[in-house]
């Protein structure tokens, strides 16, 4: 049987105590990417630049707490309220991005509210395609974890994941969703952009942000069916399922109101 064995290192280097790796290194080049590009938005609307550097803070701070707090109480609630002491330790891995999704929607909401005193869409449907191709570089991260990992797999593309945790994922060739999962969001990142610049999408409110939401978590609802099982609540369907059904139906309500101008502009 063909496979890839995949025994990458999570970690670029090790300088005594400091190690750098890899997933950091995806989410802090992806964040600074998106900084780049909607500092380009805001050049040309003539917004003040002074609002970015707050709309970045904010993201980063909803980004990393909401995902926390999403991996704990959707996926690992048992173990962290028996652990509490290990809910602050982030490098041990434990981020979800349904729950990321949450505290970027709340820190959108407050930048909205207390900096830039415009609607929210104003800056959602900015920060929509930037955010997409963060989460393809996480997931590109998430790779050389060897974390979230798919189902057992006899295509010659399949991975056999040395380093998986825990080891029993490691026994065969498993599908690298990781990858399949950073496509898809590379490909909604084109998308948006694309319609950002080149289409007058950005003059409808909310269109940009319903059509993420409904690619984001569309395309995470069909590969959650070649993941290994990440825990949860899920049944009939997995945690990542049911969180993403409503999220596309959200988006698909934001897109319907958009097109009727239901939805307020700047």
């Amino acid at each position: 049987m063909l496979f890839i064995t995949w025994d990458a290192s999570p970690e670029i280097f090790s300088i005594g105590p400091i190690t750098l790796r890899w997933y950091g290194i995806m989410f802090a080049v992806g964040f600074l990417l998106g900084f780049m590009m909607v500092r380009r938005m805001f050049l040309r609307e003539n917004a003040p630049e002074e609002w970015l550097d707050y709309c970045f803070y904010f993201l980063i701070g909803g980004t990393i707490l909401g995902a926390r707090l999403g991996h704990i109480l959707f996926y690992q609630w048992d173990y962290y309220s028996q652990n509490p002491g290990d809910i602050l330790k982030i490098w041990e891995g434990g981020l979800a991005s349904h729950g990321g999704v949450i505290g970027v929607v709340t820190a959108l909401w407050l930048f909205s509210k207390f900096v830039s005193k415009k609607s929210f869409f104003w800056i959602s449907d900015k920060v929509a395609a930037p955010i997409a191709l963060v989460g393809a570089m996480i997931r590109f991260g998430n790779l050389m974890n060897s974390e979230i990992v798919g189902t057992p797999s006899d295509a010659p593309w399949a991975f056999l994941f040395v380093n998986a945790m825990p080891a029993s994922l490691a026994d065969v060739p498993r599908h690298p969703v990781q990858i399949y999962e950073s496509l898809s969001y590379l490909l909604t990142f084109s998308i948006l952009i694309a319609l950002y610049w080149k289409t007058d999408a950005r003059h409808k409110p909310g269109f940009l942000t319903g059509l993420w939401f409904v690619l984001i978590f569309g395309f995470r609802f069909v590969w959650e069916y070649f993941k290994s099982d990440q825990g949860g609540f899920g049944e009939a369907l997995t945690t990542g399922q049911w969180l993403s059904v409503p999220c596309v139906i959200g988006g698909l309500l934001l897109m319907a109101l958009s097109r009727g101008k239901g939805l307020p502009r700047g």
